[in-house]
């Protein structure tokens, strides 16, 4: 075979063995995107408080973005650190965690931060950021007896007791009342209505794996979060004046039940143990177990660090949590990930018209909006354009053929007219 022939056989056989190599490597990603225990559910329920109700379906899982929030990085569901790092702190029982600058969203270490896990009472942040956003601290509300009747731990309300929206912040961050999260609720239009704005502010944050399903964070069917989304929640929180008031006190006063005033005392215990803390919220059910997220600040860099699906022992969830910020506040400023603000936007599918003298435009792409012109590669596929490449190169393997031929032809007739045939 001519060496010419040869090229375009080799050339052939290359495109294609790269056309059918390339998902290969997808395939084994998303293989191991699939060993993730916790990619697109928390684990089983250990009672029975998330069975739907009778003649009701669970929610379906919510949607897995196509890249992890935040960096590939955190996509991953072992232990996440940069480069040359020292190990973390020894005795974290959690099963996912993060740690995080608050101000600069860099994500300094992680443990499976996408794993869905269930929030319990730390889903009252996000209930106090709603409430934050859209209620006056002074506004008064009135307890109702559905209030008090509510699952407790419970602050105490009265039926028919009146109360400001700013001493019910105190009630939900420092002791956890769930019946304060349930007379919040009803001022944001019900809980219906409150869990939509919840959940609309979880996605507008870019906190994709959260679905409240309780004000409260009570286990419910389809709830769900992770240690990133509650680093996410919490840091947007603490930029409503209110949240962050609320939530750095040890002590607050709160109408009695039966008169007078009582103490509230906050359950956060890094409050009164930790240097620099300045505010975080504990949790637990049965089924989500001890969940945390907290935040403290030394010389001028704050930092908040999660803790979700932990134990007590041998180390109590908040010493842990000590722990990691001691940890955190031991490491330089780089990361693997970062606190986004604010939810990846969906991209516009337009496709740009330009005329035969916009091609040298084109190419450059559009300087005004910073699109780049769509290549093969980029809107149609590897796969496709490798075979558009295996068809081009047939097509010149034919030309080439052909064109030998005639010339062969001729040739011959050539010969044949000198020789008086």
């Amino acid at each position: 075979m001519p060496f010419t022939q040869r090229l375009i056989v080799a050339l052939v056989l290359a495109t294609a063995t790269a056309a059918f190599a390339a998902p290969t490597g997808t395939a084994q990603q998303a293989a191991g995107s699939a060993q993730c225990a916790n990619r697109e559910t928390p684990p089983p329920p250990v009672d029975t408080s998330e069975q739907p109700a009778p003649g009701q379906k669970a929610p379906t899982p919510l949607e897995v973005p196509e890249k992890p929030i935040g960096g590939d990085r955190l996509g991953e569901c072992g232990l996440i650190l940069p480069p040359n790092s020292a190990q973390p702190p020894s005795g974290i029982t959690a099963a996912s965690w993060l740690l995080a600058d608050m101000d600069s969203g860099a994500v300094l270490a992680a443990y499976d931060p996408h794993g869905r896990q269930r929030p319990a009472s730390i889903m009252k942040v996000l209930l106090a950021m709603v409430v934050a956003k859209e209620l006056r601290g002074d506004l008064v509300v009135t307890a109702s007896a559905e209030d008090t009747q509510q699952e407790c731990t419970c602050v105490g309300l009265r039926d028919g007791g009146q109360y400001t929206v700013r001493q019910l912040l105190h009630g939900l961050l420092l002791t956890s009342g769930n019946d304060v999260a349930h007379t919040l609720a009803r001022q944001l239009g019900g809980v219906p209505n409150a869990l939509r704005k919840m959940n609309a502010m979880a996605k507008e944050l870019g906190a994709l794996d959260t679905r409240a399903v309780t004000p409260s964070g009570l286990d419910a069917p389809g709830t769900s979060t992770s240690a990133y989304d509650v680093g996410l929640i919490f840091r947007g929180a603490m930029k409503y004046e209110e949240f962050a008031n609320a939530i750095k006190l040890k002590q607050a006063q709160f109408p009695g039940r039966n008169g007078g005033t009582i103490m509230l005392t906050n359950d956060n215990r890094l409050l009164s143990n930790y240097e620099g803390a300045i505010g975080g919220k504990t949790g637990f059910t049965d089924d989500s177990q001890h969940t945390y997220v907290g935040a403290a600040e030394r010389n001028g860099r704050r930092l908040v660090v999660v803790l979700l699906r932990g134990q007590q022992t041998p180390t109590r969830i908040d010493a842990q949590a000590a722990k990691l910020l001691d940890y955190g506040f031991a490491m330089g400023p780089g990361g693997v990930g970062k606190l986004v603000d604010g939810a990846p936007q969906p991209k516009q599918n337009v496709v740009p018209t330009q005329s035969a003298g916009d091609n040298e435009d084109a190419a450059a792409g559009d300087s005004r909006t910073g699109r780049q012109t769509p290549t093969a590669f980029g809107t149609v596929g590897l796969p496709i354009t490798a075979a558009a490449g295996i068809g081009l190169l047939a097509a010149v393997f034919l030309y080439i053929r052909n064109k030998r031929a005639k010339a062969a032809r001729a040739r011959r007739q050539a010969a044949q007219a000198a020789q008086g045939v």
